[in-house]
C-alpha cells in the first residue's frame, strides 16, 4: 500500500481537470511513509481517490501517473502500455522504419503521460534520461518495457540521466548502458535524409536537439543561394540542412570547442564542407562586425530562464541577442529566432523581439511562428510543455 496525500478542500480541481503536478501548498496531509521517488495516492479532501504520482518534495509534490478511482500503482503492464501508446504515435507520424529519418523522441515527459522521463531514440539505442527521482528508480521497469515494445528494432539502452535527476535524490547517479554496450564507433543517425554524428554518451542533452526537426526544414526551403550563418549550433543541425539546400556559404558559431568538432565533422557528412566554415567563439563577440555579411540568420541560444525568477533578465537577454541579430543582417534577410525557456511564453517572447526590433531601427515582419515537433507533444491538460517558440522574421 502506498503512502497517500489528502488534499485541501478546493485543492482538488486541477487533477479533475487532469493537470498532472499537485503542489505542495495544496496537501493538507500525509500519511504513511512519504520517500522522494516512491508512488503516492492523492485523495481529495473527502477520500476520493484522484490518482497516483511519484512523490517528491518540493513546489511540485507529486507528478501525476494515472487518474481516477481506478488508478493502480504502476506495474510492468502499465510501463508497457504508455511505451506502446507512444510508439504507436510515433508510427503514425511515420517516424519509425522510415527510410529517411531513424531519430525521434519517443517520449516527452507530461505530453506522453510520464513526468519527468525523456526517451530519444537514435537509430536502435534508446536514449534514457529521468528527471525525477520516480523516473529514476523505475528505469529498470523502463528498460525492460522498451524491450518488450521495441522488440528486434533495439539493440542497446543509454541511461544519461546523472546530469538530470535530482542530486540528492541519487547522489551517486552515473550514466551507462542498461542494455548492450557500446560500440566505440562513431554514431551515424539519419534525419530526412541528412547524416549526423551524434555523441550521447558525453554531448549535450541526449546527444541532439531533435526538437528542431521540422523548423531545419522550413530552413531548408529558404536557404538556397543564401548567406547562411547558424549560431550556437551545437552539432551544427540547421547548418546541414542549409548546406544540403544550396546555400551560398555556411557559418557556424559556438562557444564550445566539441560542439564545433561536431558541427564540422557533420558538414563532412554532408560532402558539401568546402562551403562551411567553422567559429568556436562568443555569439556576442563574433556578431559585432558581420554588417551585412549574412541574409539569413539562425539564433538559437540555450535556455535563458529554467525558473520564473530569472523570466525578466531571459527576456532583457532575447532582446540583446535579437538587436545584435536584427542589426547585423542584410537588408531582405530572414531571421530565425528561437526561445526555449519554458516560462517565456510566446507572448513575451513575440514582445522582447518586437523590442530588438524598435532598438535596431529595422522594419521587420513575421512570417512564421514555429514550435517543437509532433514527437514532442503538448497535454492538452498541461499547457506548460510547450517550451520551444520561434519566429521567422523578414528584416528589411
Amino acid at each position: 500500500m502506498s503512502a497517500t496525500l489528502t488534499l485541501k478542500p478546493g485543492k482538488d480541481q486541477s487533477l479533475r481537470r487532469l493537470h498532472p503536478w499537485v503542489f505542495s501548498g495544496a496537501i493538507a496531509r500525509m500519511q504513511g511513509e512519504v520517500v522522494e521517488g516512491e508512488v503516492v495516492s492523492v485523495l481529495a479532501a473527502n477520500g476520493e481517490l484522484l490518482g497516483v504520482g511519484h512523490y517528491a518534495p518540493g513546489s511540485i509534490a507529486v507528478r501525476m501517473l494515472d487518474f481516477g478511482t481506478e488508478a493502480q500503482l504502476p506495474d510492468a503492464a502499465f510501463w508497457e502500455q504508455k511505451l506502446r501508446n507512444a510508439y504507436q504515435l510515433r508510427q503514425r507520424l511515420g517516424l519509425t522504419g522510415t527510410g529517411n529519418t531513424n531519430v525521434y523522441r519517443l517520449i516527452h515527459a507530461e505530453g506522453d503521460g510520464l513526468p519527468g522521463l525523456i526517451i530519444d531514440v537514435y537509430g536502435d539505442t534508446a536514449v534514457v534520461q529521468a528527471h525525477s527521482a520516480g523516473m529514476y528508480k523505475a528505469r529498470p521497469l523502463i528498460a525492460a518495457a522498451l524491450q518488450v515494445v521495441l522488440g528486434e528494432n533495439l539493440r542497446a539502452i543509454y541511461d544519461k540521466s546523472a546530469e538530470t535527476v535530482p542530486a540528492k535524490a541519487a547522489p551517486d547517479a552515473q550514466n551507462g548502458y542498461l542494455l548492450g554496450e557500446s560500440t566505440g564507433q562513431e554514431h551515424v543517425v539519419e534525419e530526412n535524409g541528412h547524416r549526423f554524428a551524434v555523441d550521447w554518451e558525453t554531448g549535450q542533452k541526449t546527444g541532439f536537439f531533435i526538437d528542431q526537426r521540422d523548423n531545419r526544414a522550413l530552413l531548408a526551403r529558404y536557404a538556397p543561394g543564401r548567406r547562411v550563418l547558424n549560431t550556437f549550433c551545437y552539432t551544427g543541425g540547421f547548418s546541414v540542412y542549409a548546406l544540403q539546400a544550396g546555400a551560398e556559404l555556411v557559418h557556424s558559431v559556438d562557444s564550445s570547442k566539441k560542439a564545433i568538432e561536431l558541427t564540422n565533422r557533420n558538414a563532412e557528412l554532408s560532402g558539401l564542407q568546402e562551403k562551411h566554415e567553422a567559429y568556436a567563439q562568443d555569439v556576442f563577440s563574433f556578431l559585432k562586425d558581420r554588417h551585412n555579411q549574412y541574409d539569413l540568420i539562425v539564433l538559437d541560444p540555450p535556455a535563458f530562464a529554467k525558473h520564473l525568477s530569472a523570466r525578466h533578465n531571459a527576456l532583457m537577454g532575447y532582446k540583446r541577442l535579437n538587436v545584435a541579430g536584427i542589426k547585423q543582417i542584410a537588408p531582405g534577410g530572414l531571421l530565425f529566432t528561437f526561445s526555449c525557456s519554458q516560462v517565456v511564453s510566446m507572448e513575451l517572447f513575440e514582445g522582447a523581439i518586437m523590442a530588438a526590433a524598435i532598438e535596431a531601427g529595422r522594419p521587420a515582419r513575421i512570417l512564421h511562428r514555429l514550435t517543437q515537433p509532433a514527437d514532442h507533444p503538448v497535454s492538452l491538460f498541461h499547457p506548460e510543455g510547450e517550451y520551444l517558440k520561434g519566429l521567422v522574421l523578414a528584416v528589411d
